[in-house]
Formats: structure tokens, C-alpha cells, sequence
């Protein structure tokens, strides 16, 4: 019974002392690149939320929680973002948000402040299993977390049979504040 109780207490501790921390949509950017016609279309969302539970000496003990507005889809034309929000793209009336939740966070090997967390990425109710290497820089009571990686826009039921590239290249700077 002590033992049940000393494990229970350490894994109780573990847990408390994992940081938790809120993205600063303010000071955080998440944005996209995909080819059409030969020429690279940029684009960005903000509306970031959610809750990281990070900690670079146990990494594996985090967890992340992401969710981003789609509507605020902007690819500085308003007519190509009004098109984007439609149905046959992020159909922001029937899904208005995107959303990331981990799996796991694991340390990359042996590269000080490198991480990979993996998990589901839900973009128009459809769910796909991702990989994201970052990198975790830490500020006093912030963190930068840093990362990039590739979609396949077909995935999720982005834009049909459109003259796009079927990849899309999503690169995220995101300021998290303790909660």
C-alpha cells in the first residue's frame, strides 16, 4: 500500500511540475506556402488557442492542445481568401476551426532544444496523423516553439480538383506565455 501511494505521489508531482503555458496569438504567426500555376501563393491564419504542457527536461511527459480560427485565412487578396473560406476549401460555416492535438512529444536525437511531437490535425472534421519537429527556445516564463511540415491538401478536402500543388508547407513561430 506505501508503494501504490509513493508511486501515485511522484506521478501526481511529475505532472504539477510540468509548465503550462497559452499561445500569444498576438506575437505568433502560423503560415502556409503551396505552388499554383508555378508560382508560390503565401498565406497565414491567427485566432491561435489552446494549452502546451511543456517541459525540455521531459518532453515526453508533454502534451499540446492547438486550435486556429480558419476563417482568418489571409492571403493578403480579399477575393482569393473569401474563395478560400467556401466549402470546396476550409468551409469556415461548417468547420470554423482547425485543430492539432498531440499524441507525444519526444526529444530528437541528442539535439539540444529539438523535439518532434506527433498527432491528429483535424481540418474540415477530417483527421490525419502528423509529425512536427520543433524547436523549443525558452525565455524566462516563454517559450518559442519553431517547426515546419508538409500536408497533402487532398487529405483533408482542400480544394478539389484545383490547379494547386497537392502539397502545402505549413511553417509555425508560436509565442507561448505561462498559463
Amino acid at each position: 500500500m506505501k508503494t501504490i501511494a509513493i508511486i501515485t505521489l511522484l506521478v501526481l508531482t511529475s505532472v504539477a511540475a510540468m509548465a503550462q503555458y497559452k499561445p500569444a496569438d498576438k506575437k505568433s504567426t502560423v503560415e502556409f506556402k503551396v505552388g499554383n500555376f508555378g508560382f508560390d501563393v503565401k498565406g497565414s491564419f491567427t485566432g491561435i488557442q489552446g494549452l502546451i504542457n511543456f517541459d525540455s527536461k521531459t518532453p515526453e511527459n508533454g502534451n499540446m492542445d492547438i486550435t486556429i480560427d480558419a476563417n482568418t485565412v489571409n492571403t493578403d487578396n480579399a477575393l482569393r481568401d473569401k474563395h478560400l473560406k467556401d466549402e470546396g476549401y476550409f468551409d469556415v460555416k461548417n468547420y470554423p476551426n482547425i485543430h492539432f492535438q498531440s499524441d507525444k512529444v519526444t526529444a530528437e536525437g541528442g539535439k539540444n532544444g529539438t523535439y518532434v511531437v506527433t498527432g491528429k490535425l483535424t481540418i474540415k472534421g477530417k483527421s490525419k496523423d502528423v509529425s512536427i519537429p520543433f524547436t523549443a527556445v525558452q525565455n524566462n516564463d516563454e517559450f518559442l516553439f519553431k517547426g515546419s511540415f508538409k500536408i497533402n491538401r487532398k487529405d483533408f478536402g482542400i480544394g478539389g480538383t484545383s490547379t494547386i500543388s497537392n502539397e502545402l508547407e505549413i511553417s509555425l513561430n508560436v509565442y507561448a506565455v505561462k498559463a
